[in-house]
């Protein structure tokens, strides 16, 4: 005869696989309601003074970037706008089997910048901080800049060409040398878009730019620049 437990205890793996499943529970609840409570993507995002009237912290963080890293605010916009339509939790759509069973996703790009895993990774060990997520529009911003820094680096691209920095930050460093771009009519559409929208963004910014500085009770004076 086999020992058995005494009548009344029960085995460990039954509470194992309620809190398991609980915890799994609850961890979904979390990433669904971190969804829910990120900004809605601006309403009218052909004006960039009307996405910072409805979010004007964006302008703050892409202000930061452009003083940390070089690249304009108008072009640090165009790019997001082109990559996930100010959508914060953006990913490719999956791929679909026999034309409707999920499948999976054809890379790991995700957030307001659609950084892949591997690239994001090196922003964090490099800038960013473990910290930092690709949801977030200030981390997404600095993003953006740190890339286009290096792209600069690296291949010698003025930070105010928005076109063939796009091509550069969707192709990589090594994609833009070979040329890769030329053999993708949609990726240089998509360049000739964020240049136009660039372009765009900058001339509404000269008109509205003074709204969004110093609007802050405690920027008065030496503790506000116009610059």
């Amino acid at each position: 005869m086999t020992a058995r437990e005494p009548s009344g205890i029960k085995g460990p793996g039954r509470w194992y696989r309620a809190l398991r499943g609980l915890s799994v529970g609850v961890l979904g609840l979390l990433v669904s309601g971190c969804a829910m409570m990120a900004p809605a993507p601006p309403e009218d995002q052909r004006n960039i003074c009307e996405v910072f009237r409805e979010q004007p912290r964006w302008y703050d963080y892409a202000r930061d970037s452009q003083a940390k890293w070089g690249t304009p605010i108008a072009t640090q916009m165009a790019f997001i706008q082109q990559e996930s339509s100010f959508r914060s939790h953006a990913r490719p759509p999956r791929k679909r089997i026999l034309g409707f069973i999920p499948g999976s996703r054809p890379s790991s790009a995700r957030g307001y910048a659609q950084a892949l895993d591997p690239v994001w990774g090196e922003y964090r060990d490099d800038a960013g901080g473990t910290l930092a997520r690709r949801t977030h529009m200030k981390h997404a911003t600095d993003f953006i800049g740190w890339y286009n820094a290096r792209t600069h680096r690296q291949l010698g691209i003025s930070l105010y060409n928005p076109e063939q920095l796009y091509l550069a930050y969707h192709e990589g460093a090594g994609g833009y040398r070979r040329g890769s771009y030329r053999g993708k009519p949609q990726v240089r559409q998509a360049a000739s878009r964020v240049q136009a929208r660039a372009n765009r963004y900058q001339s509404q910014l000269a008109t509205c730019e003074a709204e969004f500085r110093c609007r802050r009770f405690y920027q008065v004076g030496p503790f506000c620049s116009d610059s």
